[in-house]
């Protein structure tokens, strides 16, 4: 089948190269998929999608028009694609349901270090050989009280680390994950859970009930020197009411691997021409902050195996299979 790839980095790229050559006719592209892009497929009729990708009503009936039916997206989330719209223009559209949660696991607690030890900022004093320790001093994680919300596979990941630094674990979510349990996890109410921890790390899918689940009032909840980190999805936390609470001298780290308002910008060079999102440009100003362009997942073990993902998913369309990862199926199946 022929397939076109939208927002392929430049490291991916050879690795879907490799993964569909001989099988599948692909083409990949480093623009995102939008109203604007989507003439693009015409005539394509499998479209490969990433996270940032922009797939609204419009931009599903110019690929349907164009011939494309089948949207296959290289990511977990999906909040980006209009499901209704897609099923009733009769696209068929698949995920990638997993891949390694230790990518994602293991960039939230890089965050969660760098911030607490303050390493962005000692490593840009070295580079103009200023070697004092003034305003770095982090703490130990070791005793810590560590707040884990959302104890699925990545939330599970990250709960085994803090394990291994000897922390007290506190978890949040609809059912308690006995493997957690397992690790002396205490399941708890929201509210206790973000009053009691010294680090949070939200690892929880971004769903109407969980959009701004951390909000103004869930931010004065937590201790003033609490340490924040999200590498799950950016609408979870109310950005503007984050910017409040740290122009008010609380919270000791916050770490971000994800941004609201991140589509148009993430994956982006912005460095010359600058950003007009005013509370993105004031939140990175802060010293205690560090924010990743949603690279948690971008680990060669991780990106191999959602092309792996991808790849089964068109195959599965091609043979008229439906599986784990499809979300629309083709008219007729199930």
């Amino acid at each position: 089948m022929e397939i076109l790839a939208y927002g392929v980095q430049a490291d991916e790229r050879p690795l879907l190269a490799a993964a569909f050559e001989g099988r599948h006719a692909l083409r990949s592209l480093d623009v995102f998929l939008n109203h604007d892009t989507a003439p693009l497929a015409a005539g394509y009729p499998v479209v490969s999608s990433s996270v940032n990708d922009v797939l609204d009503a419009e931009t599903l009936a110019v690929l349907a028009g164009g011939g494309t039916r089948l949207v296959a997206q290289r990511s977990t989330g999906f909040n980006n694609i209009d499901l209704e719209a897609a099923a009733a223009l009769g696209l068929t559209v698949a995920r990638v349901s997993y891949y390694s949660p230790y990518a994602v696991a293991e960039h939230a607690w890089t965050l969660a270090l760098a911030v607490n030890r303050r390493l962005v900022r000692a490593a840009g004093r070295s580079r103009e050989f200023d070697f004092r320790l003034d305003g770095l001093m982090g703490r130990d994680i070791h005793g810590m009280t560590v707040g884990v919300v959302g104890t699925g596979k990545i939330g599970e990941c990250f709960a085994r680390i803090a394990h291994g630094f000897g922390t007290t674990l506190l978890g949040w979510d609809i059912t308690p994950n006995p493997n957690c349990l397992d690790l002396g996890m205490t399941y708890v109410e929201r509210e206790d859970l973000l009053a009691r921890s010294d680090l949070i790390s939200l690892h929880v899918p971004l769903l109407p009930a969980t959009h701004h689940l951390i909000d103004a009032e869930a931010l004065a909840t937590m201790k003033d020197d609490a340490i924040l980190v999200n590498s799950s999805r950016g609408g979870l936390i109310d950005t503007a009411a984050l910017v409040e609470t740290l122009r008010s001298g609380r919270l000791s780290g916050v770490g971000l691997d994800v941004y609201e308002e991140e589509t148009g910008l993430f994956f982006f060079d912005r460095s010359v021409e600058g950003i007009d999102d005013d509370v993105l440009a004031r939140l990175v100003t802060f010293p205690q902050v560090l924010v990743t362009s949603h690279q948690a997942y971008f680990t060669r073990t991780a990106v191999g195996q959602i092309i792996e993902a991808t790849l089964h998913n068109v195959e599965d369309f091609a043979a008229g299979r439906t599986g784990e990862n499809t979300l629309v199926p083709a008219p007729g199946r199930t």
